[in-house]
């Protein structure tokens, strides 16, 4: 795919991502890495200096984690915030009513470079209703991008102006 000028790809595993890109990227400048599943606070290190994209900060603790590394490292790094537009308790994100303030803090104080919001909406059949909520809140906070449609359901996602896809099962099928 790289030698066929397809530039972007998305990793759930930092240390997957280590293993597979590290030596690859530096062959191949364009290739734009995108961490898209939960990124834990021991790892951000490493994702920082492989990822130039996190689509999932969920939480301040990480947030300012993100901050120190980028200023160690001397990096910028485009950051989805995580909304949890379902408001299920074992899915990460920030809650809708509180992404405005968060995002203030995260770009005014912390300096981090926030692009979009991402979310992992409930497996039901009112996708399009959390879709057209995250319109909505990154249309309020004026940000550009959304992260948001997978395989089963990214048409839908492309309805509601998301600019950011999971679509790896549908190109590389499921995961064994």
């Amino acid at each position: 795919m790289i030698n066929y000028g397809h530039v972007h790809f998305g990793e759930n595993k930092v240390q997957e991502a280590l293993i597979k890109w590290e030596n690859i990227k530096q062959d191949f400048h364009k290739i734009k890495l995108h961490m898209v599943g939960k990124l834990q606070s021991n790892k951000v290190k490493y994702a920082v200096s492989l990822f130039d994209y996190i689509h999932s900060l969920d939480n301040l603790k990480l947030a300012e984690k993100i901050a120190k590394e980028e200023l160690k490292q001397n990096k910028k790094i485009k950051i989805f915030i995580q909304v949890n537009i379902g408001d299920e308790i074992q899915k990460s994100g920030i809650a809708p009513n509180k992404v405005e303030n968060f995002f203030k803090i995260c770009s005014k104080n912390l300096g981090l470079n926030i692009i979009g919001l991402m979310c992992l909406p409930p497996n039901n059949k009112n996708i399009e209703i959390h879709f057209s909520q995250m319109l909505n809140l990154r249309k309020k906070i004026n940000l550009p991008d959304l992260s948001m449609g997978m395989s089963d359901d990214y048409i839908k996602a492309i309805n509601y102006e998301a600019n950011y896809l999971r679509i790896g099962s549908k190109i590389f099928g499921e995961r064994s």
